[in-house]
């Protein structure tokens, strides 16, 4: 399992999900836009706080940004 990448496809799709363009969500979670392109591209790792400011502002426990549904789907 490639976590980065895991992360970056449930952070994208929460993120759509929820309607927020990349700017209006990284304004919301305190980051800056770039950043949260860069973690969706799969182009950056993230420190711990960030990983819950980004769960905190999708509203959702930090460990489902680390589920990789893809799999849970196969079973």
């Amino acid at each position: 399992m490639d976590i980065v990448k895991v992360f970056a496809n449930n952070v994208k799709k929460y993120r759509v999900e929820r309607g927020f363009s990349q700017e209006a969500f990284a304004e919301i979670a305190g980051l800056h836009r770039t950043y949260i392109s860069a973690i969706e591209r799969e182009k950056r790792s993230i420190a711990l706080d960030n990983i819950q400011k980004i769960a905190d502002a999708l509203e959702i426990d930090t460990y489902k940004l680390f589920i990789d549904t893809d799999i849970i789907n196969k079973l």
